[in-house]
């Protein structure tokens, strides 16, 4: 099982999703990106060197099973009333000696609003460093409020893992099964 992309290709995957809340249209977007059976581990901003980013869709998630933790760089962004848009994206650089990069993640009401703020965090963030980047590239997704609420995401998933498992053992109030609970 590939747990892991680090050291390969971030894929950058994006969708919509739609629900009964903001809360359930952000799941339905997990979902549709086949992660809604994860928990999420924000990061900040930093690419590990080696590491690619693709946001061609021919990089895969890192696998995962049912409640496996996360690691990824998001954008999300909910639309509630009618004719509201939301847009979420996220951008990079990478260093051209191959040693990492930069993500940055913005979210906004339009396009044009997400990704001037994605080239602008950028420009700032590489902006006097002594490394060379690469020009920034990003991805925005959009989705319109027609009833129901909505959600955008783009998210960059790095790794997955499991929870630590406790042993099974006895103790003086009871014995513990493989997840730690009393029997």
């Amino acid at each position: 099982m590939n747990r892991s992309v680090v050291y390969s290709q971030i894929p950058v995957l994006r969708a919509s999703g739609v629900g009964r809340t903001a809360l359930s249209a952000f799941h339905a977007a997990l979902v549709a990106v086949g992660l809604g059976q994860v928990n999420l581990v924000r990061l900040s901003s930093v690419i590990p060197p080696g590491t690619g980013v693709d946001a061609t869709g021919r990089a895969r998630a890192p696998e995962s099973v049912w409640g496996d933790r996360l690691y990824c760089v998001y954008a999300e962004r909910a639309a509630t009333v009618v004719g509201e848009q939301a847009w979420a994206g996220v951008g990079w650089v990478r260093r051209l000696d191959g040693l990492g990069g930069l993500f940055v993640e913005h979210e906004g009401a339009d396009e044009q609003s997400v990704s001037t703020a994605i080239q602008a965090s950028l420009a700032d963030m590489v902006a006097g460093a002594a490394e060379e980047y690469t020009p920034p590239e990003w991805v925005v997704q959009g989705a319109a409020c027609a009833g129901q609420p909505v959600c955008a995401l783009v998210i960059a998933p790095y790794e997955a893992a499991p929870w630590p498992r406790i042993n099974n053992h006895s103790s003086p109030t009871g014995n513990r099964n493989t997840f730690g609970l009393i029997e």
